[in-house]
């Protein structure tokens, strides 16, 4: 679209500018005021406009990030309907990242919507029920997420720094010197003691209280003083859990 940009020019002209009858004519100057179409001059946006067209960029990345996580086969039950698994996790880790940290920045926002994104894609079961199977696993894992989540910010309308951004905090780089990275580490423990930890138990009910607690301390040496602090007063557990949480946070120890 060409842009109309108004430039004016003052000439001083001494010839018959004015009608002949003004006693000023022959030396009166004359305004010249012209306007000129160039193909490049664009408007600057408001910072009213910016901030729509941030959020309208923003929403787009979540619709996207939820569009591709409704594609899961596999469902859970909330409330007594079917969900797709990995779209009701990622709305899991929104609203706890709200709770948590409700100051997060847009690149962190972005990370806990998308950080299982299409998780169903890769499964366990490609790679040996060994611990080294399941880091080789997780590492590909993470190298999924981030390339999809960093295809869709683009198509979104993001640029570099926000998608090498997002995905540092899904690949978890960083994770004890990067205070935003911890911040989502914080965000899927928590997640798990909230609304996952009882189905844990329940599909381990061969393992005595001595192997949940060390399973779940090594969870807890992940999280920062904040997250733990938050796993005895922010979240909401089954009532029947909350014993295993304290110890396993230091409280009852």
């Amino acid at each position: 679209m060409l842009m109309l940009s108004r430039c004016l020019r003052v000439k001083m002209i001494t010839g018959p500018s004015l009608d002949s009858s003004h006693p000023d004519a022959s030396t009166a100057p004359r305004l010249e005021c012209s306007a000129t179409i160039s193909p490049h001059a664009a408007p600057a946006m408001t910072d009213s406009a910016a901030h729509v067209a941030a959020a309208e960029r923003f929403a787009r990345a979540i619709a996207h990030f939820d569009a591709a996580n409704a594609d899961d086969p596999h469902h859970e039950i909330e409330d007594g309907r079917e969900r797709p698994k990995e779209l009701l996790y990622a709305e899991r880790l929104t609203a706890m990242l709200v709770r948590f940290a409700p100051d997060a920045s847009e690149a962190l926002r972005l990370a806990a919507r998308c950080q299982h994104i299409q998780r169903w894609r890769i499964p366990r079961g490609d790679y040996p029920m060994t611990r080294v199977g399941y880091q080789q696993w997780r590492t590909r894992l993470r190298a999924f997420h981030a390339d999809l989540a960093g295809a869709i910010l683009r198509d979104a309308g993001y640029g570099d720094a926000t998608i090498a951004r997002v995905s540092s905090l899904i690949r978890k780089e960083a994770l004890k010197t990067d205070t935003e990275a911890q911040a989502l580490e914080d965000v899927v423990n928590l997640v798990f003691f909230e609304s996952y930890l009882e189905d844990f138990v329940v599909k381990h009910a061969a393992y005595d209280a001595a192997k949940f607690r060390d399973i779940l301390t090594k969870t807890a040496k992940k999280m920062s003083n904040h997250g733990r602090e938050a796993a005895l007063t922010l979240i909401s557990p089954p009532p029947a859990l909350m014993p295993l949480i304290r110890k396993t946070m230091g409280e009852d120890s």
